[in-house]
């Protein structure tokens, strides 16, 4: 049975590996939000399925799904997914999901759950309450028998990116934004990040994907290929607000280093678009407070927002003039990775993408 853990996992030497690390399983949940999610977000449930039955080619998939939607997930999923009901608010496992940490040497796991106040809480967040999203990492952990350290510090999984030898890549924009931890400075922060994934450098980058409704997540506008190298997204227009936000961080990730003192590879990878909303995508999705699904919205899209799992990368399909290219670039940075593309618009409409719905759990190894 899973207990909390007094102490910060630095101490007790376990740290966040990798994406690129072999995995376990990769958990996701069950897409309801009629105000997030088009058509009572039944498009989205098919692209939910569309992606876990990929992923589950290569590794467990974990299904989470609330007690109305039960037989109706059962029923689309392949019976190889394992879906387990659990109530949510909604669907972004990858923010309100636990953080995984591995031992350094010994065959051990333990999971974070971290603050979780729906990308801003109640100065900018995209809906309320968030209760039943701040308690899933700590139920799942326990559904794992992974003990946990409950961290008091308001974070989502989208906000880092680690490369498992001690280096983690951020923004600005997030990290420090006035509705995560108004109380931290940067230095705290940082520090906090050091003691509890067991990083020892921390890469700011100024700012995320333009427009990008959960204030600039690492994950929509870059991803870690392994040490030393990473994807990032990329635009050509000098005219888009991207062009300057890319540039910038070009000249972050071209001037650091890393926590081991390499120069740091850039694969750049081009921009979707500039897509949005429709009028029809519009009308489907019932009126909110949070979230902005009107008609002439810019989507904040890209193709950074993939996942690595074990021997697979799977990818969201968001614009035929470009997915093409974005799987050669993908080729070139994973030459042993099978590249699959999944239509992800429907994913895409709801605010992320295929990275942003899951999360992986590493499997434990002796060192």
């Amino acid at each position: 049975m899973s207990k909390v853990i007094d102490g910060l996992p630095v101490e007790h030497d376990f740290y966040m590996p990798g994406e690129h690390a072999p995995q376990e399983q990769v958990w996701m949940a069950w897409p309801v939000r009629s105000d997030n999610w088009r058509n009572g977000a039944k498009p989205a449930q098919k692209a939910f399925v569309d992606v876990a039955r990929v992923i589950a080619e290569e590794t467990q998939v974990v299904m989470l799904v609330s007690q109305s939607q039960y037989k109706n997930a059962r029923e689309q999923l392949p019976s190889h997914i394992r879906v387990i009901e659990m109530s949510y608010n909604d669907c972004w496992m990858r923010d309100m999901g636990a953080t995984c940490l591995i031992h350094q040497t010994q065959e051990l796991r333990r999971g974070i759950s971290w603050n979780f106040n729906a990308w801003g809480g109640l100065v900018d967040g995209l809906y309320f309450p968030w209760d039943l999203d701040d308690l899933v990492a700590e139920k799942m952990l326990n559904l794992m028998g992974d003990d946990i350290y409950d961290i008091p510090m308001v974070l989502e999984g989208g906000s880092i990116h680690t490369d498992g030898e001690g280096t983690l890549f951020t923004t600005e924009e997030c990290l420090l934004h006035p509705s995560r931890n108004p109380d931290m400075s940067k230095q705290e922060i940082e520090n906090r990040l050091k003691s509890v994934l067991g990083i020892n450098k921390v890469i700011w980058l100024p700012n995320g994907l333009y427009n990008d409704e959960t204030n600039g997540h690492v994950d929509n506008i870059m991803h870690v290929v392994k040490p030393g190298e990473v994807i990032l997204t990329c635009c050509d227009d000098p005219n888009d607000p991207q062009y300057r936000i890319s540039q910038k961080a070009l000249d972050v990730l071209s001037s650091e280093t890393d926590a081991k003192g390499r120069t740091i590879k850039v694969h750049k990878i081009p921009m979707p678009g500039p897509l949005y909303i429709t009028e029809e995508e519009a009308e489907g999705v019932d009126s909110s407070d949070g979230m902005e699904r009107h008609a002439g919205e810019r989507l904040g899209a890209s193709y950074s927002n993939f996942l690595v799992t074990n021997n697979l990368v799977v990818y969201p399909l968001l614009d035929e003039h470009c997915d093409e290219q974005a799987k050669e670039v993908l080729e070139c940075a994973f030459p042993e990775h099978q590249v699959v593309g999944v239509k992800a618009r429907e994913i895409l409409l709801g605010g992320g993408n295929i990275h942003c719905i899951t999360q992986q759990i590493p499997k434990v190894k002796a060192g």
